[in-house]
């Protein structure tokens, strides 16, 4: 069927009179013109590039895309069309009529009346050609054409709907979107990974700071969202984030997005995690919905299996590590107990295991694959190791925080959370330790008036688009990748 508007465009166009000039052409994408159920003849203009060119003698072929659509559309014309012009690669207006296809491949096909070039496109030098499956590392030399082939075409069109996606999930629940700031004077995470930002102009004096006091891109919109929660209770933000790492890696970006929420009145991490496990399902179940045909593509030409173990863990209750033992412990030991997992491995790591020691990706991966390639949350881990928001578990010698890891399959760490430490002489004590202190003023302030116990949690946008469609390196899942020694465009 059309689209309501689009049939409500085509109704007002159309008249009795057979003369094109009292029924004009009616715009469509590829995707409504493909949806179309009841091809009748209407006369639609279609404006996209062309995919494939096929010329007999009295027939020609085209298929055209708009990047609307995974499948194209089949347009038909008879041999007065000048097919010299007409190459791979080249944009182009069609108008004419849709009619029922004969094929049984595509639903109706479109019966040229004119064919306009709106730009040409030199074939042979162009990086891509006619049916022949590039390489994700031989597109990523190409980031301002690469989106005009299938699979990243299909990549983004669910980076788009995931996007919705996440949005909708927390608009139904009960989430209010914040707009953190890019530029920000405090590092979230402590690890110095920071991009500074200053003005270029070349007059600025040295000693002079644009804002009075050194800014950087922001590594996490946490902080900002921690100040709202304390009036809207429940908060989210969706942007982007930098972090200044030397790393070449498949998992890491200098510019990536996050997903981040918090909220308040949260007493244990269990709430938490029931979040993040529904936001992750809800947001797949839906971009499975409408992006069925884009997500196929990637599972059978880009990871085989993937769509089975997309399955597995859809239907399975996520778990929290330690109920995956024999004789499950106090779950404030988890991470203990994660480090005993691997000790007891027989697999030799590039990276020993050891308490105190952050879990390292193979780490992570081996965890999930012994909970049974199911994602797994991994709590309360060394205080030492954690940001100075995190609650203190108050646990004896071998201090732990409140903190949330969720691993998944193929990918590792996803989400990252934790309960904030909400009680003001703890954290004044762990900023003063730190040097803190004046820096971080006025998030002490918070705790003065009217504190209350929150939490919250942060999602790799970039790595879940990995994990759902199963693509390894991450830099194939953003528009423009940035990374050190590399910034195309």
């Amino acid at each position: 069927m059309f689209g309501a508007r689009c049939l409500l465009r085509i109704l007002r166009s159309c008249s009795s009179a057979p003369c094109p000039r009292h029924n004009p052409a009616v715009r469509l994408s590829v995707r409504d013109a493909l949806g179309a159920q009841n091809a009748s003849g209407e006369r639609v203009k279609v404006q996209g590039w062309i995919r494939s060119v096929r010329s007999q003698k009295e027939v020609l072929f085209l298929h055209v895309n708009d990047g609307s659509s995974l499948e194209s559309l089949q347009v038909v014309g008879d041999s007065s069309f000048d097919s010299r012009e007409l190459t791979f690669g080249c944009s182009l207006e069609v108008q004419g009529q849709l009619v029922k296809s004969p094929s049984k491949r595509q639903n109706v096909e479109l019966k040229a009346e004119k064919i306009e070039v709106v730009g040409n496109c030199d074939a042979k030098a162009f990086p891509f050609k006619y049916k022949e499956r590039h390489p994700l590392e031989y597109m990523r030399q190409y980031p301002h054409l690469r989106c005009r082939t299938n699979v990243l075409g299909a990549i983004l069109r669910v980076r788009s709907e995931a996007t919705a996606a996440i949005h909708s999930f927390f608009k139904d629940s009960g989430f209010v979107h914040i707009h953190t700031p890019i530029i920000t004077s405090n590092d979230c995470e402590g690890a110095g990974e920071l991009f500074q930002v200053e003005p270029s102009s070349t007059i600025k004096l040295p000693e002079e700071n644009f804002f009075d006091v050194p800014a950087f891109l922001t590594v996490s919109g946490q902080l900002h969202l921690e100040v709202m929660s304390g009036a809207f209770t429940r908060v989210f933000t969706f942007g982007p984030t930098f972090r200044a790492e030397n790393s070449q890696s498949r998992r890491h970006l200098a510019e990536f997005y996050m997903v981040e929420a918090e909220f308040s009145f949260v007493e244990n991490l269990q709430e938490l995690i029931q979040v993040m496990e529904g936001l992750f399902k809800t947001a797949t179940v839906m971009v499975l919905s409408n992006c069925s045909e884009d997500v196929d593509l990637c599972h059978k030409f880009i990871a085989p299996g993937q769509k089975d173990i997309l399955e597995h863990m859809l239907k399975n209750n996520f778990l929290i590590l330690c109920i995956c033992l024999p004789h499950p412990p106090d779950l404030s030991i988890s991470y203990t107990e994660a480090v005993e997992i691997l000790k007891q491995s027989s697999q030799i790591f590039t990276f020993t295991p050891e308490w105190g020691v952050d879990l390292h990706a193979e780490h992570e991966k081996y965890l999930v694959k012994h909970c049974g390639n199911i994602p797994v949350f991994v709590i309360n881990y060394p205080l030492e190791l954690k940001p100075f928001y995190m609650r203190d578990n108050e646990d004896g010698p071998q201090q732990t925080v409140a903190a949330v890891d969720l691993l998944v399959p193929g990918v590792g760490e996803l989400f990252g959370g934790s309960l904030r430490e909400e009680r003001y002489h703890f954290l004044a004590q762990r900023l003063a330790r730190s040097g803190l202190t004046e820096a971080y003023q006025w998030y002490l302030d918070l705790r003065r008036f009217g504190s209350v116990p929150h939490g919250g949690f942060g999602m790799g946008f970039e790595r879940y688009l990995q994990c759902i469609l199963g693509i390894q390196n991450i830099k194939d899942v953003i528009p423009f990748p940035r990374f050190t020694h590399s910034c195309l465009l």
